[in-house]
Formats: structure tokens, sequence, C-alpha cells
């Protein structure tokens, strides 16, 4: 079969950007290699292992695990299912944290639960002079992020811990993306998101689980008007305000709440 036709049969199974971009990584081209080349013949053995894919990724399991690839914040990460893929809506917890970052000298920061490293390395990179931890309970997430690191030529100081159990130093900016989706919540979303690593999703039966953690030892690891950055869920806001006295939340680029900002000064 040609590319033309592999990409034609695989649109109506798994859309046709998938399908495209599936193509790339078959070839190892890209896009304007596939359009161009549309009428190319391919070997039995890349259509069969074209085909196979297509039959992974139409059942759930996330193109970004059969690519190892993964966009955000204009970098390119490595990602496979030890790791939550990265999303767009994270970008704002991000973004937040390096604009108050560029703003403290010799800052140091903390990177809760950070999975693929993302957010570690995307604050490494933007804002340079900053020293970096970055702590998982995942071994296989761990292995991700400094492989991530690597790619991208930056030093962050990783650390395998449940929670904070083996941080030890006192940080100006905590930020974290922690599990929050409720327990029963978890077998009704979609598939490719059922494929994640359920110990990255799982936030309890209200999920609230890990924000309750934080919020219990967060004045340890906090410098005394260090700032508290966490991703939240887009319906979870007045819980987590409850639980994090004097916060405020910050809306996503789709007008949802999104990100959570607590100063260790507010605490009561």
């Amino acid at each position: 079969m040609t590319i033309k036709e592999l990409c034609n049969y695989a649109k109506d199974k798994i859309g046709y950007l998938d399908a495209k971009i599936l193509m790339t990584h078959l070839l190892n081209k890209d896009i304007q290699y596939i359009i161009s080349n549309a009428d190319e013949e391919l070997s039995e053995e890349q259509e069969n292992k074209y085909l196979e894919e297509v039959k992974k990724i139409e059942k759930g399991y996330p193109l970004q695990y059969v690519t190892n690839k993964q966009e955000f914040m204009r970098l390119k990460f490595f990602v496979n299912d030890n790791v939550l893929i990265p999303q767009p809506d994270t970008e704002v917890l991000v973004e937040e944290a390096m604009e108050r970052a560029e703003k403290i000298k010799n800052c140091k920061i903390l990177d809760l639960c950070t999975g693929s490293g993302a957010i570690a390395i995307a604050l490494k990179k933007y804002v340079p002079d900053a020293t970096i931890y970055a702590s998982d309970i995942s071994g296989g997430a761990l292995e991700v992020a400094r492989k991530n690191a690597k790619i991208h030529k930056v030093g962050i100081n990783f650390i395998e811990s449940d929670m904070f159990e083996k941080i030890e130093d006192k940080f100006d900016i905590i930020v974290s993306n922690p599990p929050y989706i409720k327990t029963e919540v978890i077998p009704t979303l979609s598939k490719d998101v059922q494929n994640e690593p359920k110990i990255a999703l799982d936030g309890g039966e209200d999920g609230m689980r890990f924000y309750r953690i934080i919020r219990k030892n967060i004045e340890k690891y906090l410098k005394e008007d260090g700032t508290l950055l966490m991703e939240i869920g887009y319906d979870q806001a007045k819980q987590i305000k409850e639980i994090f006295e004097g916060s405020i939340c910050i809306k996503d680029y789709a007008g949802l709440d999104r990100v959570v900002v607590w100063k260790h000064s507010q605490k009561r």
C-alpha cells in the first residue's frame, strides 16, 4: 500500500491528523515529506507496523505513547506510559511560576509530582538562573524526567520521594500538578486518559487527597514569603480555597479555573 492509502484507511479509525502524525513517526520523516510522497509504496513490514499501531490507538492507547513525543511550552518532550502526557492547560501554571521566579534572585523552585519533568524543565529553560528540584514517587517517571532533562541540556535536582517524604530544603516557589481526579470518575474518562498511569490521576475519593497533604506540610518547605502554585480541576476551586485560606484562582485560556496561588504570608 502507498502512504496515501494507509493514511486514508487510518483516518477513519484515528482521525486525519493522527494518521499523518503516526506516518511521520513510522518513516521518521516530516509532514511535508508525507504529503509530497503520498504515492510511495511502503514495505510489507512498514505496512504491518503502521496498521498495528493504528489498532492500538483505535483502542485508546495514546498516540503520544506510540510516538514518544509531546510538545509543551514550545519544547518537545519524550513521554511513555510511565508519565502523564503534558497538556496545554498546564502551561498556565508554568507561566504564572515563571512570572514570579523572574523577580527573585537565585530563586529556588520545587516541582512536586514532576512526572515527565515538563514543568521543571520548562521553568529551567525559561528562568535559567533558578535552581530547580523535581520530585516524584515513581522511579519510572523520574527515568523519563531525567531523559528529558538530558535532551534539553538542563540541570535539575531529581528526588524520588512520596510527596514531601525526602524533601529537605525550603523553597521560594513550589509548583505542583498533583493527581486530582476523583477515584470513581476515572473509569468514566476517555480510553486514552484511562491508559495514562492511574497513580498520576487518582486524587482519592473527593479528589482532594494530595492537596490536603500539601496543605499539611507546605509551611515546613516554603520560605516565609514563598509562593505555592497548583493546577486544579475546573470544578475544584471552591474546595481548594477552603483548604488553602486566602488563596486566589487563575483561569486557563478557556476561562476555566485552573491554577491556585497561595502565599506563605497568607497563613492564619
